[in-house]
């Protein structure tokens, strides 16, 4: 057996020589010249993310010894002087860094963010009840239990604000990361488009590589007005020449797992990020883990989950939710009813086919919106739809009525749904109910929407809702149907909210 790892030359023979200089080495310095000679640009972080970032900080710092105060002030057995203080303050101020609530990447960044401070108090909370055990200290469980949830509470609406200010100053063009986007003029496009009209992730793509080095045509030297400055085996010398924040890799049949690594070792200490687009599926987080199998990184997908625990948790607050949000919106239901009646003197509710789970008909409740005989009408108007495939919308539909109109900029002719809700036939969240005649047109793919029971919002109704193509609105909710979750309906039922109140999208 130890024959099989002795080395192949004896001890009288010197050993192989080893070209240290052919081991690929990431970069060691910042001013590490590029291909053309020059120092290569460090990608440094902007002006405005230290503000931010110090906005942030300061505001933890702020409410947490606001809280404290205030916790001193009306709670007996907390004072602002002792050791429990000093240490609930100190136990959050290690936390939160540590749990990377604090971190440039996760900034901003919604859910992510959400998740590290969540994270960060945890851990707050344990290291104060630990060192409560430690010292022998009786009075910890209010810090624990009391101190430090109030000042989550607070913590969290105040990183919904400062990103609320953020999103502002996005959509106006600043505090945008520069993007070096990679891969075929296609996807590059998509990329492009995508950052566009979705401003508050913070991208802009200000150059592009590709394959060949063109744009979407030889003779084309941009994408969508964004440059073409070189071909993808020449990514790293922009990189590193460039000062981008975010290397954005697209699909394109010339990534290969070796090029991917080399790519990354290139670009270390250049201060930029590579992200990659997922090439083979549109899965979300929460069905993807990586694993390390026979000494490679394996994404693994799991299944979704269709059934069981979890499924029967959404069920639970479908019912009881409805229930609430009826008895809590019972006055607003007859307001409406009467202001409908005294409009036309027609009927208050409007009743309609619909195609639930599995492909299952049912009645759904809408409060009508329209004139009376508007399926009438709708045939004179079929050369006038401006909707998205076998959808039939008009901006400017004459068949709707004054109330109407302003039911449906607010979403309130929705609201009769929640009966559809409390009696099983749909859901608070989840795709949006098809009519019979769109079912029979349906691709494959897109009868997956009738895996789960349609919602009364979704991802759909908080990404533009009338305004979405055909093909946006079957990817939102495909994309609902694959990666749903208890927390993704949380964001959802809170961004309807904000969509609904603004009344963008509604026709």
């Amino acid at each position: 057996m130890e024959e099989s790892v002795r080395p192949s030359y004896t001890v009288s023979q010197p050993p192989p020589h080893i070209d240290l200089q052919a081991i690929p080495r990431p970069a060691k310095r910042d001013d590490q010249p590029d291909d053309a000679g020059g120092p290569a640009a460090k990608a440094w972080p902007a002006a405005w993310e230290a503000r931010y970032r110090a906005w942030v900080i300061g505001s933890d710092v702020f409410i947490t010894l606001l809280v404290i105060a205030i916790s001193a002030f009306v709670i007996d057995r907390v004072a602002p002087h002792d050791m429990h203080a000093f240490g609930t303050i100190l136990a959050v101020f290690v936390s939160l860094p540590a749990s990377r609530a604090w971190s440039p990447r996760v900034l901003g960044e919604g859910a992510e963010e959400y998740r590290t401070l969540g994270r960060g108090f945890i851990t707050a909370a344990v290291l104060v009840a630990l060192g409560g055990l430690l010292f022998g200290a009786l009075e910890v469980q209010v810090w624990v239990f009391v101190v430090v949830p109030a000042i989550a509470l607070v913590a969290f609406p105040q990183r919904y604000l400062l990103r609320q200010v953020l999103h502002r100053k996005r959509a106006r063009g600043l505090c945008l990361l520069p993007v070096m986007a990679a891969g075929s003029p296609e996807t590059v496009a998509d990329l492009i488009a995508r950052t566009r009209s979705e401003a508050h992730v913070g991208w802009r793509v200000e150059a592009a590589c590709t394959f060949s080095g063109h744009g979407e045509d030889r003779d084309s030297g941009e994408i969508d007005g964004v440059p073409v400055v070189g071909r993808l085996d020449e990514l790293s010398r922009h990189v590193r020449r460039g000062g981008y924040r975010v290397v954005a890799i697209t699909a394109d049949q010339y990534w290969t797992p070796k090029r991917l690594q080399r790519l990354a070792w290139d670009m270390e200490g250049t201060g930029a990020e590579m992200v990659v687009a997922p090439v083979l599926m549109e899965v979300a987080g929460p069905r993807l883990n990586v694993t390390g199998v026979l000494g490679m990184p394996l994404l693994r997908v799991t299944a979704p989950m269709f059934t069981g625990g979890r499924r029967v948790v959404k069920e639970i607050v479908d019912r009881a939710g409805s229930a609430f949000l009826l008895t809590l919106l019972s006055p607003l239901l007859l307001a409406i009813a009467v202001a409908i009646k005294l409009n036309d003197r027609g009927p208050v509710i409007y009743r309609q086919r619909r195609v639930g789970r599995d492909g299952a008909t049912f009645t759904m409740f809408k409060f009508r919106t329209m004139v009376t005989n508007a399926d009438e009408i709708r045939k004179t108007l079929e050369k006038e739809n401006e909707g998205a495939g076998p959808l039939f919308k008009m901006k400017r539909d004459p068949r709707i009525t004054r109330v109407g109109g302003f039911l449906r900029r607010y979403s309130l002719d929705e609201v009769p749904q929640l009966f559809n809700v409390l009696s099983g036939k749909m859901s608070l969240v989840g795709p949006r109910p098809p009519l019979p005649e769109e079912t029979a047109q349906y691709a494959p793919d897109a009868r997956r929407r009738l895996l789960v029971k349609p919602g009364l919002t979704g991802l759909w109704q908080v990404s533009g809702r009338s305004d979405l193509t055909w093909a946006e609105s079957i990817r939102l909710d495909l994309r609902y149907v694959e990666d749903w979750s208890l927390a993704l309906d949380l964001v959802i039922l809170w961004k309807t909210f904000r969509a609904v109140m603004g009344g963008q999208g509604a026709y």
